[in-house]
């Protein structure tokens, strides 16, 4: 439990936001620091993340998840929907829940992973403009269409698959924001094509170097311009294992 060196972990987490231009109140970086308290707990039981240390956590979890508001500083300030797909233990949604003024909806296809994620809400009392949801992306997209203003993912899949995740769920001019590691031309060549194929434009991509030489992260911004070429979203699965890049190149 982080209890003893708390302070020194609070204010980390202060300075190394501020170096991406996002300012996080007391109150913020405290929900945060207890958010991380609670997966490296559940982590003891169930398998939500690799990272199992504090500092580790702050670099890899926490400024990686604000990452997010340092590339759409709008973000803060909006009341809109946000759809945080494939969320695992709670990042990016959760520090953007606690740090922005959007109302966030998490989901994950795994039950058990989904049940604690609730219970992190319950904790920090985010639940007013919180929403967990156990489902895959293509099975909600089907209830949820064009219902959101931001559609974030981390690490969940290649960029054309997220991309074409994404589409269905953004209202008009709506943005989808990922963040990915380092890239292969082929990964971002594919995305430019299925985010043709979607009606998505590329609007902005910023390079980031995560603190203590933890990592390099871009994040990529969508918009949603127009309408899709094809109906989204496709069944389950395709969207992986029948990529649109390949149908439509």
């Amino acid at each position: 439990m982080i209890h003893d060196s708390e302070e020194k972990y609070f204010n980390d987490i202060k300075q190394k936001a501020q170096l991406y231009g996002v300012t996080i109140s007391d109150s913020e970086a405290r929900d945060l620091l207890r958010h991380l308290d609670l997966v490296i707990e559940a982590n003891k039981s169930v398998n939500l993340t690799r990272i199992t240390s504090v500092r580790d956590g702050i670099n890899l979890h926490i400024v990686d998840s604000l990452l997010y508001i340092a590339a759409d500083l709008s973000m803060r300030e909006s009341h809109g929907r946000l759809l945080d797909i494939g969320t695992g233990a709670g990042y990016p949604g959760i520090p953007i829940d606690i740090c922005s003024s959007v109302n966030v909806t998490m989901i994950d296809s795994v039950g058990k992973k989904v049940r604690i994620l609730q219970s992190f809400v319950d904790e920090l009392g985010l639940d007013s403009k919180s929403e967990c949801i156990k489902s895959r992306a293509e099975e909600l997209a089907l209830k949820q269409f064009s219902s959101f203003e931001y559609v974030t993912a981390r690490a969940v899949a290649q960029l054309s698959t997220l991309i074409e995740y994404a589409t269905p769920f953004l209202v008009k001019n709506g943005k989808a924001i990922f963040s990915k590691g380092r890239m292969s031309d082929d990964e971002i060549e594919h995305a430019q094509i299925t985010a043709k194929i979607c009606g998505m434009k590329l609007v902005s991509r910023e390079t980031f170097e995560l603190p203590e030489e933890s990592g390099h992260r871009e994040l990529l911004t969508y918009v949603r311009e127009r309408d899709s070429k094809v109906n989204l979203p496709r069944r389950n699965g395709l969207a992986k294992s029948e990529p649109l890049y390949l149908k439509h190149h």
